[in-house]
Parts: structure tokens; C-alpha cells; sequence
């Protein structure tokens, strides 16, 4: 049997800010700095599998009951670039969105409404303290929302394919882009999705993002990151995966009245992502 440590949870993509160590007021600066020195700092898949560690217990643990001091550190020519883990608010914040994803009985076995009852009180509480807080991370489960690769482009793709199975090294399929370029992108792909559809979900989860980088210093960097959906991904269909290109080629179609280019794209995209949900309505 694994131990927990090694277990690997594929089923989560992830975008990301890192926001310059300037941008944090003193002594939360001060506390990244230092950390950063550190050898030892924790990956994605340690953050995923504390949380779920936390289901474990009886009653389980909703939400942990204190934040996070861990992050991700990157540098951005030459400047330390931080992006805070804030586990409990994303977790306040993923338990109000699973009512519309789990059934209720089930939603009831994994978190009784008594938990979920005192998590959300807990939120209320804290947020009337910290009105202005906000994630540095959002997370999707068994998809990369198609609104996330507005923010990137093909050129920024990042891909390595690793090196074998147990004890090796996981492939990594990311894009990391300036803040100022994700946020122009976002604005242009508005305006021309505006102009060729009906409002709908692809609309709102775009201005919903671009919302949320406005909400990070301008020379941020943002990254998308496939996470453990490497590990969903046959490795021919990850090495072969441009979502970004089809998703910006069906853009400029728009953008050109050509509506069959653009239905084309969306069909690349479409059929590429069908064996990941298929395995999300697997489990």
C-alpha cells in the first residue's frame, strides 16, 4: 500500500497568480522572503492531499482551521514572484460551490450538514473581518475551463513529458504569461465573443476571471497549470495537446465572421477533452 505521501491525486488543473514580494505589506513580506529561502517547500499535490487527509476524521474537517503560511515561489527576471496557498478560504469558498455538484445524499455522507453548517458560519464570521480578501489560486477539477486559455497563448505553452512511473520524475503541461498581456487578452477576446454570441457561461466565466486578475499588481505573473491532470492524460494526447491555439483559433475566427473555422476549433476542443470527463463521470 502507498504511503499518503506518495499518493498521487490527478484530477485537479489550477490557475494561478504570483504577485511580486512588493506587492505584500509588511510582515506577511517579510514572512515570504524568508520562506522562500527555505529547501524544503511543499508542491501542489502536498496542498491537495492535506485536504483531503482532512475527510478522514469523524466528524471531518471541512475546512482547516487555520491558514495556510505555505505558497508557491517563482522568479520573474530577477524578482521573487509569491503565490499564497490560502487554503482555508479557497476551502470556504469550494464548499459553497459543492451543493450544485454533488447530489444531496452523497454531498450529506462525505460533509453531514452539521459540518457544513458551522463551516459556513465560520465564513460569514471571518469574512465581515476581511471583506476585501481574495484567492490567489482558483482550482478545477476533471477540466481546464476554456475561458482560462483566453489568458495564454500557444507560445507560452510549456510542456515536459517526465520520466517514467513510481519514483519518477511527472510530466508538467503549464503556460505562464505577464499579467499585462493576460488581462489585454481577456478584454479583446470580450469584446469579439460579445460581438459573434448570446451571453452564456463562456462570457460570464470570462468576465468573471478577468475580474479576478484585476485584483493582483500589474507585474504579476499568471500561470496555468495542468496539475494532476498529467496524470489522466495519455502521454501522446498531452504531448499533442494546443488547447490554447484552438481555443485563440476559434477566437480570430469569430472575430472574422467564419463560423465553420470556429465550430472546428471548438470540435478539436471538444473531442480532445471527452476521455477526461468521461473519467470524471467514471468516479
Amino acid at each position: 500500500m502507498p504511503k499518503v505521501s506518495s499518493v498521487i491525486v490527478p484530477y485537479a488543473a489550477y490557475l494561478r497568480v504570483y504577485e511580486p514580494l512588493a506587492a505584500f505589506p509588511e510582515p506577511e513580506r517579510g514572512h515570504w522572503a524568508r520562506y522562500a529561502r527555505r529547501p524544503d517547500r511543499p508542491s501542489y499535490q502536498d496542498e491537495l492531499r492535506r485536504s483531503l487527509a482532512d475527510l478522514l476524521p469523524t466528524p471531518p474537517v471541512a475546512v482547516p482551521v487555520h491558514e495556510s503560511a505555505d505558497a508557491f515561489v517563482t522568479e520573474v527576471d530577477g524578482v521573487l514572484c509569491v503565490c499564497p496557498w490560502r487554503t482555508r478560504l479557497r476551502g470556504w469558498q469550494a464548499l459553497g460551490e459543492l451543493a450544485g455538484e454533488l447530489p444531496l445524499p452523497v454531498l450529506d455522507a462525505v460533509l453531514p450538514p452539521l459540518v457544513r453548517d458551522q463551516a459556513t458560519q465560520d465564513y460569514e464570521r471571518w469574512l465581515a473581518r476581511n471583506p476585501d480578501a481574495r484567492p490567489w489560486i482558483r482550482t478545477a477539477t476533471w477540466q481546464v475551463p476554456l475561458n482560462w486559455f483566453v489568458l495564454v497563448t500557444d507560445e507560452e505553452r510549456e510542456y515536459a513529458k517526465g520520466s517514467g512511473a513510481d519514483g519518477g520524475v511527472p510530466p508538467v503541461l503549464r503556460y505562464r504569461t505577464p499579467m499585462v498581456q493576460a488581462r489585454r487578452r481577456v478584454a479583446r477576446g470580450l469584446r469579439t465573443l460579445r460581438d459573434s454570441l448570446d451571453e452564456g457561461p463562456l462570457i460570464d466565466g470570462l468576465v468573471d476571471v478577468g475580474r479576478w486578475l484585476e485584483e493582483f499588481h500589474p507585474r504579476s505573473l499568471v500561470e496555468l497549470d495542468y496539475g494532476g491532470l498529467v496524470h489522466v492524460l495519455p502521454a501522446g494526447d498531452l504531448a499533442g495537446d494546443h488547447s490554447a491555439a484552438d481555443v485563440a483559433a476559434g477566437i480570430e475566427a469569430l472575430r472574422e465572421g467564419d463560423g465553420e473555422a470556429a465550430g472546428e476549433a471548438y470540435g478539436r476542443l471538444v473531442e480532445r477533452w471527452r476521455a477526461v470527463r468521461d473519467r470524471r463521470q467514471a468516479n
